[in-house]
Order: C-alpha cells, then structure tokens, then sequence
C-alpha cells in the first residue's frame, strides 16, 4: 500500500494565509514608498500656490496609509506567533478571526492608495478632483490618530518653511558676499576719469 497523503490541517492553512497576508502587505509597502513622495511633492507645490488645505489634505492621506499599513504588519507578526505556538486548537477562533480582519485592511488599504492618478487628483480644479478630494477628506476624517495629526501638522510647517526659503531665495537679487576695499574703489574713479575727459575733448571739438 501507498503511503496516504499527508491531511492539511487548519494550522497548515492558517499558516498558509498569513504568508499570503504579509506577502501582499510587503507588496503594499514597496508601491506606498513611491507613492508617499508623490504625495509629497504636491503637497509642496500646492503650499507654493497658497492652497495649505490640499497640501494638509495630502499629507494626512499620506499619513492615513502609513498608519495602515504599519498596524496591519504588526497584527499580521502577532498572529504568525500565535499560529506557530503549540496551543493553535486553543486559539484556532482568535486566529481566523485576525486572518478575516486582516484580509479586510488589506482590502480597504488597497482600495485606498489607488495610484499616482489619485495623487494627481489631489490637485485638481475639475469636478471629479474635487469630488474625490471631499471623499479623501471624508473617509480620513476621524481615522488618524492624535500623534499622527501632530506628526502631519509639522510635516506641513516643515513643507511651508522650505516653500518660503526658495520663494524668498528666487526673488532676492543676487548680492555680492564681499565688498570692494576703499583703495579697489578710488582705483576704479582714477582709471574713469581720463576716459571722462577723453570724451569731453571729443565732443567739445565735435561742437
């Protein structure tokens, strides 16, 4: 007789799932980073034109799915302990409880980065920018912790000084950093004057 297949047992599966979940979830992590910078970007150049609720708006999204994933890695390593511990049958409930939440932040962290094309959104006067800015708005609302609004508003202060700094730099007339010494100055009058008066001899026998 053969031998019999090995049986799958539910901590196989749970096993199984959470790789998946962490997999997808270090997917995530890698897309957010070229995301966050875009994100970044316009909230800078909205802060150039004036426009500091976009810019907040940006940088709270930003923020919004840093948080996300940040708690949903670290649930994801907490259940991977709890599937590997020998009392699994105990806590088998708790187990696939945590898989089902974590598949649904996934879902909704999936939903919420989108692409750069929602970054883009963020900046747009159309009607379906601003329809989507509202619903950024909405769904952040409430969602974000104290800490990370505080961690938002000094991004946002950070942001507007270096938008300032630059502003102010283009606009300033470019000065020189050392000055002429008085003997370099009476120089430059003496080898004018004969040049002067050259000129004056000219146009007096022009006359």
């Amino acid at each position: 007789m053969g031998n019999s297949p090995s049986r799958i047992t539910a901590q196989d599966q749970a096993i199984l799932d959470l790789k998946t979940q962490r997999d997808r979830l270090h997917q995530y992590q890698r897309r957010i980073t070229h995301l966050t910078d875009r994100e970044t970007q316009a909230a800078r150049q909205l802060l150039a034109k004036g426009d500091k609720a976009r810019a907040l708006l940006a940088l709270r999204r930003k923020k919004y799915q840093e948080s996300l994933l940040g708690k949903t890695d670290a649930q994801l390593e907490q259940l991977e302990r709890l599937t590997s511990s020998v009392e699994f049958a105990l806590i088998q409930k708790d187990v696939l409880f945590g898989l089902q939440q974590g598949t649904k932040v996934l879902k909704e962290i999936h939903s919420e980065m989108g692409g750069i094309e929602n970054v883009e959104k963020l900046m747009g006067e159309t009607e379906e920018a601003i329809a989507y800015q509202r619903e950024v708005s909405e769904v952040i609302a409430g969602r974000i912790s104290v800490q990370d609004e505080e961690e938002v508003e000094d991004e946002l202060a950070a942001l507007e000084a270096e938008v300032a700094k630059k502003e102010g730099t283009q606009r300033l007339p470019s000065v020189p950093d050392t000055q002429l010494p008085a003997q370099n100055i009476r120089e430059e009058r003496q080898a004018e004057q004969p040049a002067q008066s050259a000129q004056t001899e000219r146009q007096a026998m022009l006359a």
